[in-house]
């Protein structure tokens, strides 16, 4: 199977690079469950809506503005048996430039991150989260292995981020203008994780995750800080 994978890969058609008209939509990971938009962050109540299982979209309008929705397991190599969950969420402007470049602009009050740490503390932290983002190039091809239209971005140093696909055009997303100005309040809190903000990492992968070569991205990481994992579906 990763060897028709990456054949199919190599061999996607109608490839574009660098047109920002082709990025226009919402992009997921194959699995299809971290999708922008209200289903991943609520900004009314200010709160993150966990997924069922690990992964990033990225959502872009016609008019230059950008979502991104991220879900991950981080490795402990300090305690291989206590991963971390981190959610982040941000939006804001993107440009493309002349060299085909991708420049993703947040606005910083409104961005957002949790990170959930279980073998420290039973409450994760949640932050305001504002990062600039640059992709030095960017891909739109019809995948023909899964026979859908998949976005290839390429980070500052060159190396590829895990393929997403399209999942809705015209791009499910939050509105675009500022959703959480400054207010007196604390702009970091912890929550327990018995909350909808909360991390269960043993369920960031099952065993029907490994089937497919898309999710081995996530999969990977948490297989690589929990012990006999790979050794129990070999």
């Amino acid at each position: 199977m990763i060897v028709v994978y990456f054949l199919a890969s190599l061999l996607m058609s109608t490839v574009s690079a660098g047109r920002a008209a082709d990025l226009v939509g919402t992009w997921t990971t194959k699995s299809r469950a971290v999708v922008t938009g209200p289903g991943f962050y609520d900004p009314v109540e200010d709160r993150f809506i966990e997924p069922k299982l690990t992964g990033i979209s990225f959502s872009f309008t016609d008019d230059g503005h950008f979502e991104q929705a991220f879900y991950r397991a981080i490795s402990n190599p300090q305690d291989p048996a206590c991963p971390q969950g981190i959610m982040q969420w941000q939006h804001g402007t993107y440009t493309v430039g002349s060299d085909g470049s991708l420049r993703l602009e947040p606005i910083a009050v409104d961005g957002r991150q949790l990170l959930s740490d279980p073998c420290s503390s039973s409450k994760g932290t949640y932050i305001r989260y504002n990062q600039t983002e640059k992709y030095t190039s960017f891909t739109v091809a019809v995948d023909p292995y899964y026979d859908s239209t998949r976005l290839d971005l390429y980070s500052f140093d060159g190396s590829p981020i895990h393929p997403m696909y399209l999942a809705y055009r015209p791009p499910e997303m939050l509105p675009t203008i500022t959703l959480n100005a400054i207010t007196s309040g604390k702009a970091k809190r912890h929550l327990d994780r018995d909350t909808d903000s909360s991390f269960d990492v043993q369920k960031l992968v099952s065993k029907d995750d490994l089937v497919d070569p898309d999710r081995w991205l996530w999969a990977g990481v948490v297989m690589s800080v929990m012990g006999g994992v790979a050794l129990f579906f070999s």
